[in-house]
């Protein structure tokens, strides 16, 4: 593992037996994505991510798609996750919480975000179809797990409303964005670290 880190933009990279994969994100970013790891839904759900989080984000990941690509989706969330925790820092200044409902269609999907320190997902999406394209539509849940767990953020995300697959994890992704944009932007009215406790 490799990292290089500067201000709130982190460049990291994990190789492994399976896959490469290189992540570079900017909290204080534009929204500007460059995203290519062979899985073509999915390189469409994370440039959804960084654009309406805005947070500037470049994925670089090869995997062994010869077998399937749970492993290519699981480790880009690890290693986000894990980009996202550095460049954090001490989390001095940021919102720490946030909630967000968003609507596409006749889809309606809330996320919801605690910047804890303790990782963990809480899934209640149900997605009837198994496939979306060529996507194992379970993967979307692989990804945020690896996102959160090592993220160190409490993650909820749960349906609402809706049916249609492709609709229901596009608009998780989305509302997982902006509520991680509002989560990690700062907060004008706090300077230290927003915790009783003194630390994240």
């Amino acid at each position: 593992m490799s990292t290089r880190q500067s201000s709130r933009k982190v460049t990291l990279t994990r190789t492994t037996g399976e896959t490469d994969v290189t992540v570079s994100l900017d909290l204080d970013g534009t929204g500007r994505c460059d995203v290519g790891t062979g899985v073509g839904f999915f390189d469409h759900m994370l440039d959804a991510l960084g654009r309406h989080a805005l947070i500037d984000l470049e994925v670089k990941a090869t995997g062994d798609s010869w077998v399937d690509d749970h492993h290519t989706v699981e480790d880009v969330g690890i290693v986000m996750g894990r980009a996202l925790r550095q460049a954090l820092g001490d989390k001095a200044g940021i919102r720490r919480f946030s909630d967000v409902c968003v609507a596409m269609d006749e889809t309606l999907v809330l996320a919801a975000i605690d910047v804890s320190g303790r990782g963990e997902l809480y899934w209640e999406l149900p997605i009837p179809a198994q496939k979306v394209g060529g996507f194992d539509t379970e993967l979307a849940r692989e990804f945020f797990s690896g996102l959160a767990r090592d993220g160190g953020i409490t993650l909820h995300v749960r349906r609402l409303a809706g049916e249609n697959s492709h609709h229901l994890i596009e608009c998780a992704f989305k509302a997982v964005a902006r509520a991680l944009r509002a989560a990690v932007e700062g907060d004008p009215r706090v300077s230290d670290v927003p915790s009783t406790k003194g630390s994240l």
